[in-house]
């Protein structure tokens, strides 16, 4: 582990100078109904129960939710504790069917869980909206289990509001690394050849495994326990809302959808109990104003893991 000291830990850490002018950039609810122009690009400090009543209706492109998984865990003092499975679905159920009354027709969501929460979230996505997919993503971080098997995979749920929905699968391509280059007439096939190897442009699958998850070097790394990486969502977003639309996180935790759907030209709306962790989200968009960086893509395309020293050679050409 890197000391916290070290120069080239990039965690991102506030001042109390800066959590105080942090704090006044955040929306606080009042009791009246809100409008969408108070609401678009903004951090919404609050329990979700508080808001769920008070926002508008049919206005949201895209909804990503990363909802507490079904395990103990400490969100900055704040306890959720594991359920049965029938008690998580009632949890589930509390706040998902009032939530989607903020979608389009045309809308999509995106509902995050891994194996202990996907009996619930299977049946609360099957009830209200309709499924398209389940996204599996590899999770190469933590600790080895003795007595049983790793966990290193997550589930994304992949559902709309109806059949009309908007889905870009140009906008998500991954460029991969060609090992076993297949040619016809001595002419490449779907690949392309540079001075820094041989690579194609393939469609996404639902197993996703070029994923890191942030660490203390890199600049969007916080100390939140559960955060979603960049990359990720940018998936998620340049996939299922059009360049004019909405995106809200209704979990914000440290800001990362509101980031990416900024560094992406997408309007934003991030809901989020804990102040500290708004506070980290809204530093995180204000350095965005000077960079739109997203680690893993580039030139409009998402790039193999382990690939990024060929990226940076083939961006400085």
């Amino acid at each position: 582990m890197i000391a916290p000291n070290h120069t080239r830990n990039k965690t991102l850490t506030i001042t109390d100078d800066e959590r105080n002018t942090l704090r006044n950039k955040l929306l606080t609810p009042t009791d009246n109904l809100l409008e969408i122009q108070q609401i678009l690009d903004k951090t919404i400090c609050c329990d979700l129960f508080e808001i769920l009543d008070k926002l508008p209706a049919s206005f949201v492109d895209l909804l990503i939710i990363d909802p507490p998984y079904n395990l103990n865990k400490s969100f900055n003092g704040n306890k959720f504790s594991k359920m049965d499975d029938d008690e998580y679905l009632q949890y589930l159920e509390s706040w998902f069917p009032k939530l989607l009354d903020v979608m389009k027709p045309i809308g999509s969501i995106y509902l995050c869980g891994d194996w202990t929460s996907t009996y619930a979230i299977y049946q609360v996505m099957c009830k209200y909206t309709k499924i398209r997919n389940r996204i599996i993503w590899q999770r190469e971080k933590g600790r080895g289990a003795k007595a049983n098997w790793k966990n290193a995979c997550e589930d994304i749920w992949f559902g709309t509001m109806s059949n009309d929905y908007y889905f870009n699968v140009e906008a998500v391509k991954m460029k991969r690394q060609v090992i076993a280059p297949y040619r016809i007439n001595g002419e490449p096939k779907d690949w392309e050849e540079t001075d820094n190897g041989k690579f194609r442009l393939t469609y996404p699958s639902n197993f996703w495994d070029d994923i890191s998850i942030p660490y203390w070097s890199m600049p969007e790394n916080t100390a939140h326990p559960t955060q979603k990486p960049e990359k990720l969502i940018a998936k998620l977003i340049l996939a299922s809302c059009p360049a004019d639309g909405v995106v809200l996180d209704p979990f914000l935790g440290s800001g990362t959808t509101s980031v990416v759907a900024k560094k992406l030209g997408r309007r934003y709306i991030g809901i989020e109990m804990d102040e500290e962790y708004c506070c980290w989200a809204e530093k995180r968009l204000r350095q965005a104003d000077n960079s739109n960086i997203i680690q893993g893509f580039s030139d409009g395309v998402f790039w193999e893991r382990n690939t990024a020293n060929l990226q940076m050679k083939n961006k400085n050409k």
